[in-house]
């Protein structure tokens, strides 16, 4: 695993307040449940069907209509707990949250509030390398999604549409333990990423499949040690929370703005008021949505139609058996088997793709030169498809062309030099790298005498260099790059530069 220090979240220092504050945040992040069908009905869960296509009878709340649990679901679930290293409770029950909207037909969401399917957990974000922070994890329950308004087609009329009410929705709450914006977009960040490993959550925050909602309050220095000793919430000041944030950058920004306008209401001797909010990217500020409901308000009761959920230890065991290697395991092992840099691992592990890509393309290498792999990978191949505007999947370029590039390099047949002009060969034309080199006469020129009559020829021709040379070593580079010029960039720079030293008595 990697070697983490952990150290204690430091307060963000809110600039402009009159006095000491710090913030606190909290966040229950809904990630869609990647499986083909929905959580209680056998409606697809395609994006961007027509709408209203995607709508069983239970979807639609129609009488007489029972919903039936989805097994992958569940799997889905226990198998995202696994991953969060939290407790998974072989028995958990549905519960009815009774509200009224438009988009949700039912008249309720089918949610878990009294028992969860998972427990306790951890995420561990790293903040700098090397340097992390361990956000607790207090539940995961599954629920239902609702639908869509849409309020911009007609003025005169808000459309419905129904195809994402009952879509399976993992709600990961996490305890108050993040102090600052940028905790909490890496917080957001880690947890996409882990979801994104274990296939349980395709983290389009886009689609609206990963979005947060994000609790937000400021206390005095000192509060928050209180409530850790106390576990009273009433230390942490009274909290407003910011709806429906599907984007890193607008999590941060909304933070910042909601802590300055509860420090600026509080230090004019005002309140707050407990209250759901939304964020406005265009202004940059949040407004309020409604006053803040807590459970009773929503008349929780047990699922009359749903039985308990019980599960056996033998099938989350078997879960746990087969999942797959996280993203700290692959970051560690990439450190430790390739030699690679904190950094250069984090590039190739942020995305799942980033990582199988680069793994395939060491497995070219006859000399698994992991360093050399991944310099061409961030370095030449992620610079140019970021210019191009192309994920890796589109990527022009084979992980096994990419793989033969850097294997000729590592036996010496092409310079570095040459190795770019064949990648972008490769990179717009296609080939095999090793024929193109053959084909092309782009092979490295590793003949000593050749090296050595082209050195001969460049010092015969340049006597006064000479001199200079031998006052001042270091101009024998200067010798260098006129050999490889001459070749045409083909000699090898290592055999040149010992030739050129010997030449010139150095």
């Amino acid at each position: 695993m990697l070697d983490l220090t952990f150290e204690a979240p430091a307060p963000k220092v809110i600039q402009g307040a009159k006095e000491e504050w710090e913030l606190v945040i909290g966040l229950e992040v809904h990630a869609q449940v990647s499986t083909r069908a929905k959580l209680f009905s056998g409606a697809s869960t395609e994006f961007g069907a027509e709408p209203n296509s995607n709508v069983a009878f239970v979807d639609a709340g129609m009488p007489g209509m029972l919903p039936v649990i989805n097994e992958g679901c569940v799997a889905q679930a226990v198998r995202t707990g696994l991953g969060l290293k939290a407790e998974i409770n072989l028995r958990s029950a549905f519960d009815r949250k009774n509200y009224f909207y438009p988009d949700l037909p039912q008249g309720y969401q089918i949610s878990q509030l009294y028992h969860p399917i998972v427990g306790e957990g951890e995420v561990i974000v790293e903040m700098a390398p090397g340097v992390a922070r361990r956000v607790r994890i207090e539940r995961i329950h599954l629920e239902q999604d609702a639908g869509k308004s849409i309020h911009d087609m007609d003025p005169a009329m808000s459309f419905v549409d129904l195809n994402r009410t009952g879509v399976a929705l993992m709600e990961i709450v996490s305890r108050p333990d993040i102090r600052g914006p940028e905790e909490a977009a890496a917080y957001v960040g880690k947890l996409r990423q882990i979801m994104r490993y274990l296939g349980t959550c395709d983290g389009n925050m886009q689609n609206g499949n990963l979005r947060a909602d994000v609790n937000v309050s400021v206390c005095r220095p000192g509060d928050y040690e209180k409530y850790q000793e106390t576990q009273d919430f009433g230390h942490l000041g009274t909290r407003c929370e910011i709806k429906n944030m599907n984007s890193m950058r607008f999590i941060q920004q909304a933070i910042e703005f909601e802590a300055r306008r509860q420090i600026a209401i509080l230090e004019d001797g005002g309140s707050i008021v407990q209250e759901t909010r939304l964020y406005d990217p265009d202004k940059g500020e949040t407004r309020s949505m409604r006053s803040k409901e807590e459970a009773h308000d929503y008349r929780y009761f047990p699922d009359p139609d749903l039985l308990p959920l019980e599960i056996e230890q033998a099938w989350v065991d078997d879960i746990k058996a087969h999942l797959p290697e996280l993203p700290d395991q692959k970051k560690a092992r990439f450190m430790a088997d390739f030699g690679l840099s904190d950094y250069d691992a984090g590039v190739l592990t942020a995305e799942l793709a980033n990582a199988i890509y680069f793994e395939a393309v060491v497995n070219h290498v006859e000399a698994k030169d992991g360093k050399l792999a991944a310099n061409w990978v961030i370095n030449e191949l992620f610079g140019r498809l970021k210019k191009d505007d192309l994920g890796i999947e589109a990527s022009p370029v084979s992980p096994a062309q990419l793989g033969e590039v850097v294997a000729l390099i590592s036996k010496g047949d092409i310079s570095g030099k040459i190795a770019k002009e064949l990648f972008e060969i490769v990179y717009t034309e296609g080939g095999e790298p090793a024929k193109i080199v053959e084909e092309r006469g782009m092979k490295q020129v590793t003949d000593t005498g050749a090296i050595e009559a082209a050195v001969d020829e460049i010092i015969a021709a340049n006597p006064a260099q000479v001199e200079k040379a031998k006052q001042n070593p270091k101009l024998a580079g200067w010798f260098v790059g006129q050999v490889m010029k001459a070749t045409g960039g083909k000699a090898n720079p290592a055999a040149v530069n010992q030739i050129v030293t010997g030449k010139l008595g150095l």
